[in-house]
């Protein structure tokens, strides 16, 4: 199984669909809030993926299609 970390970035009305909470049920994918700061008009989240390569890159395309701005995280920078 794979692991991938992201920073994901949602704007506007983007910030109150339950988007993660989809993307673990429409995907084969266990996603873990690594850490997140909301406000009215803008949204961080780190994200941990891990699942089948392939899945996680479905994923990811899938809640980019959706709004959200989508970087790899660094290794070593969101550690817990």
């Amino acid at each position: 199984m794979a692991k991938r970390r992201v920073y994901l970035t949602y704007e506007g009305e983007t910030i109150k669909k339950p988007l993660i909470y989809e993307m673990g049920h429409k995907f084969a994918v266990v996603t873990n809030v690594r850490t997140a700061s909301i406000s009215k008009t803008l949204g961080l989240v780190g994200l941990e993926l891990e699942g089948d390569s392939a899945e996680i890159d479905k994923a990811l395309e899938w809640i980019a299609s959706e709004g959200v701005t989508v970087e790899p995280i660094e290794m070593g920078v969101v550690e817990g």
